[in-house]
């Protein structure tokens, strides 16, 4: 009996371990230099908090400053052939001078989130 309920409760801390940890990870640091947009809404320069809802490759991705969202926008996880070299915004150009978010990458990780459609996410990793 005592052995059951020993390992009940290691297999709930396991469990509650490994929620805890992979919600952990979808989190990172966002710092942008540049004025840019992301769906729609303008980004100043500043530091950022993401996170993201979803194991890949398409995610939610939040982008907050403080404890306020400024932007809620799908992303695609795509995998990078080495691992970044520190945290960064991938930021275009567009025709008329702005600039627009584009992806994100984090220091340590082989994987960045392309911002948009699945298919721009395609399109733009493949550049």
């Amino acid at each position: 009996m005592k052995a059951s309920k020993l390992s009940k409760g290691l297999l709930l801390g396991l469990a509650l371990l490994l929620a805890t940890s992979a919600f952990a990870s979808n989190k990172g640091s966002l710092a942008v230099t540049d004025n840019c947009v992301v769906a729609g809404k303008q980004l100043t320069k500043g530091d950022y908090k993401v996170s993201w809802e979803g194991n890949g490759p398409d995610v939610q991705l939040s982008i907050m400053k403080g404890k306020d969202v400024v932007a809620t926008v799908p992303a695609h996880m795509t995998e990078l052939n080495s691992n970044a070299q520190s945290d960064s915004a991938i930021l275009s150009s567009n025709t008329d001078g702005s600039k627009t978010l584009s992806e994100i990458r984090f220091a340590g990780k082989k994987y960045a989130l392309a911002i948009g459609t699945p298919q721009a996410a395609m399109t733009d990793s493949s550049k």
